[in-house]
């Protein structure tokens, strides 16, 4: 198949394209870079099967011309991290939104198979559990920069199933759930780099709140085997699905986790989030947990890796770049 990953420099994005080039595919990653980073598709560059276009999707001539003759378009581009998106809220807007606008559009235009992903956010504050694609989304106010992120990933769906319903677009939503590994960085507010960069520096694990907040967290590995396998699931389509590991975890026994995996001294520090969001604009939601019945229903697959093995990945990636001086 030829396939286009838009983000496809990013953390969920190199993975995929790995994943894609491994099984034969020819496969166009576009990205601007602005959160990916060309070392994360570096060794990919001399793949005979590989092509890195940088520019942006909000250029709909460049989206356009990428799209003509491609098979499927994984649609992975967009604002990311909690703290990019409040420190940046004008820019994921327009990236999340019109963004997801223009692939789409290009997509219909030229009769390609196209996936979304979408995000556990789009369910706001409810904290029930575990929740399932149809449950209730519970938004706090505008005013509060966290929930943009939400809204405006769930107005993509929206725009995707519009597409479906009335083109017909051959169109697939994800939601991921904290999907974690290899190449994601911490700058940008993910828990888990953060926590293993803090534990082996012996600094304290900054935990916010009162720590009891519940995650579930997914191998990227999982994240791509579930997304390729429902892109290649007619009845995939037009249907929204979430991507996660069901295993639940407080932050506070996270924290612990990851210190004991990289045998730190570092003390847990709790850190009250008007102190960790100086600039305001944040609220937390006490659980989240996926309900991935539906997917597994689909396409017989369930994320199963175990957290203790992602996690000792990272933690020997971490450990490499810490002793040659290099960012995570």
């Amino acid at each position: 198949m030829k396939v286009v990953v838009t983000g496809g420099a990013g953390f969920i994005g190199s993975h995929l394209t790995e994943a894609l080039l491994r099984r034969g595919d020819s496969v166009t990653v576009l990205d601007d870079c602005s959160t990916g980073a060309l070392s994360n598709i570096e060794l990919l560059q001399e793949h005979p099967n590989f092509r890195f276009v940088q520019g942006t999707v909000l250029d709909a001539a460049l989206v356009d011309e990428l799209t003509g003759g491609t098979d499927a378009i994984y649609h992975l581009a967009a604002a990311v991290g909690v703290r990019w998106v409040i420190e940046n809220p004008l820019q994921s807007i327009k990236t999340n939104v019109r963004g997801t606008e223009i692939v789409l559009d290009a997509a219909d235009r030229h009769q390609c198979r196209v996936l979304i992903a979408s995000t556990s956010e789009a369910y706001g504050k409810n904290d029930g559990g575990p929740l399932s694609e149809d449950d209730d989304r519970v938004l706090g106010s505008t005013r509060v920069t966290r929930w943009l992120y939400a809204a405006t990933k769930s107005l993509d769906e929206c725009f995707a199933f519009a597409y479906w319903q009335e083109k017909k677009l051959p169109v697939v939503i994800v939601r991921f759930f904290n999907t974690i590994g290899p190449r994601q960085t911490g700058r940008y507010g993910m828990v888990v780099p953060r926590f293993v960069d803090q534990a082996l520096r012996n600094d304290p694990l900054t935990v916010y709140g009162d720590g009891q907040q519940t995650r579930c967290f997914t191998d990227v590995r999982d994240s791509v085997r579930a997304i390729v396998s429902l892109m290649d699931t007619d009845a995939a389509l037009g249907n929204v699905f979430n991507v996660g590991q069901p295993r639940e975890i407080t932050m506070d026994g996270l924290a612990r986790m990851i210190r004991d995996l990289c045998q730190s001294t570092s003390e847990i520090a709790l850190v009250p989030y008007e102190e960790a969001f100086k600039s305001g604009g944040f609220e937390d939601m006490r659980r989240r947990v996926p309900n991935v019945e539906a997917l597994e229903r689909v396409t017989g697959f369930k994320p199963s890796i175990p957290l203790e093995e992602t996690l000792r990945h990272i933690v020997s990636e971490h450990r490499q770049h810490l002793t040659v001086g290099q960012p995570v």
